[in-house]
Formats: structure tokens, C-alpha cells, sequence
């Protein structure tokens, strides 16, 4: 998701890496404490209490393969790398994109979703394409993909809104405060489907891979989850998996 790391983060976990990382203090050898941002549907999002969804579904079928147990713990995106690096969760399971900025602090599995940007304006919106956005005033969520990619393309960062949380968004969206909200496409399609007045265009931008995050001195538990990873695609797991949340 997809997601692209701000440069004060950047900054931060550099800073965390100088000063040395603690090893997880909440987690047995048996158990992953694996770190998610629940507001992503269908990849993460609450259920009745619980967090639920594709990735979650997917992290819990690794476990099986490699014989630990998994928790998760949901927080906001933008501390999930901080959270890893000072040993509060094992590992970080949330529509990461895995991008090289981010590779020079953590470790990437292979990719497991490959995933496009949304554009999401009322129904009755004269924005017909992405670059229609200039001159808009326009939603994203800190540390998303879609947050750079409107910056990049519009060097005007005046007209963009920053929300920590997607929900935060599509109501800015919704209540008219912006004209646009930017956003990975599966969750950008589960928004609109959700909320009446508000549509997805026929356009997408900056196609991106999901990872799984994985500190960079485990890379034995890279290895693990690679191979679990594998398995699931071989043995026709994950297109089960898939086809629970995307083939409705």
C-alpha cells in the first residue's frame, strides 16, 4: 500500500538504528507479535472487536507453516517501522509497499499483492482523471503511497490534507472538505461501497508490491516466512485466501 515512507520517519528510524535496536521484549521464540494498521479493508480492518482480513488471514496460515504463533497489535501506519525497530512487534504485516527507502532499515519478504492508486470524488465531481487533481484540494493518509504520489506530481502542497487514518479521509471526502482522496485501490473500492455519494474513477497510478517487514538481523526469519509464502502459492492456499476477499 502501497505506502511511502515520510522523510521525518526516515530520519527517526536512522536515528533508532545509531543508538542500537532492543530485542522484542513481548514475545516468546514460539510467537510473533506482528504489527498491522487495522483501516485498510479487506487487507485489515475490525470486525465485531477483532481484526480481521486478508493479510491477517494470510499471516495466521505462515504461522501455521512455521510453527509459531501470531498476535497482532494495531496501530497507526506511520509508527509501525519505529515499533519494529525498538522491539515492540516481530514483524509488520499492513499493505507495506516495499520500498527502498524503506529496505535500508528492514527486511522485505517476497511480494505477496501487487496493487494500483485510487482516485475517490463525489459522484457529482467534475474531476474526470488524475490529472484533473491539480489545483484540488486533496485528502491522503500520512505515510500511504498516495501521500507521495501527490506530492510529487504537485509541487503545491498547500492544496493537500493529511489525515492519520483512512477513515479520516473518506469523512473529510464526504463532508466536503476535500475534492479528492487519493488511495490504494482495494480499500479505496471498499470506502465507496460503504459510503453512498462517493464513486472510484476509472483511472490508477503507481503500481505498487505488498511485503512483509521483517527485521534485518532475523534473516532467519525471512527465510521462514519466504518459503511458508511459497508453499501457500504452490499449494493453492492463498488463491483461496484471494478469492475470500477479492472474487465477491
Amino acid at each position: 500500500m502501497k505506502k511511502i515512507l515520510l522523510l521525518v520517519l526516515v530520519s527517526v528510524l536512522s536515528l533508532v538504528m545509531l543508538f542500537g535496536c532492543k530485542k522484542s521484549e513481548t514475545a516468546s521464540a514460539d510467537t510473533l507479535i506482528v504489527g498491522t494498521n487495522a483501516e485498510f479493508p479487506p487487507f485489515e480492518y475490525i470486525e465485531q472487536g477483532n481484526i480481521v482480513g486478508f493479510d491477517v488471514d494470510l499471516m495466521s496460515e505462515i504461522s501455521k507453516i512455521t510453527g509459531k504463533k501470531v498476535e497482532f497489535k494495531n496501530m497507526a501506519f506511520d509508527s509501525l517501522l519505529i515499533a519494529m525497530q525498538t522491539g515492540k512487534i516481530n514483524c509488520i504485516i499492513s499493505g507495506m509497499t516495499a520500498t527502498n527507502e524503506r529496505r535500508q532499515h528492514v527486511n522485505f519478504s517476497t511480494p505477496y499483492f501487487v496493487s494500483k492508486q485510487a482516485v475517490i470524488v463525489p459522484e457529482n465531481s467534475d474531476i474526470q482523471k488524475f490529472e484533473d487533481l491539480k489545483g484540488k484540494k486533496i485528502g491522503v493518509v500520512i505515510g500511504y503511497t498516495g501521500d507521495m504520489v501527490v506530492t510529487d506530481m504537485y509541487k503545491d502542497t498547500s492544496s493537500i490534507t493529511r489525515y492519520e487514518a483512512t477513515g479520516q479521509a473518506i469523512m473529510a471526502l464526504t463532508a466536503g472538505k476535500v475534492d479528492a482522496t487519493v488511495l490504494d485501490m482495494e480499500p479505496a473500492k471498499e470506502y465507496v461501497a460503504n459510503n453512498e455519494g462517493i464513486k472510484v474513477l476509472d483511472t490508477a497510478l503507481a503500481e505498487e508490491e505488498y511485503s512483509i517487514a521483517l527485521p534485518k538481523d532475523n534473516t532467519a526469519l525471512l527465510d521462514e516466512i519466504n518459503n511458508a509464502l511459497k508453499t501457500l502459492k504452490e499449494n493453492g492456499t492463498y488463491d483461496k485466501i484471494y478469492a475470500k476477499y477479492f472474487n465477491k
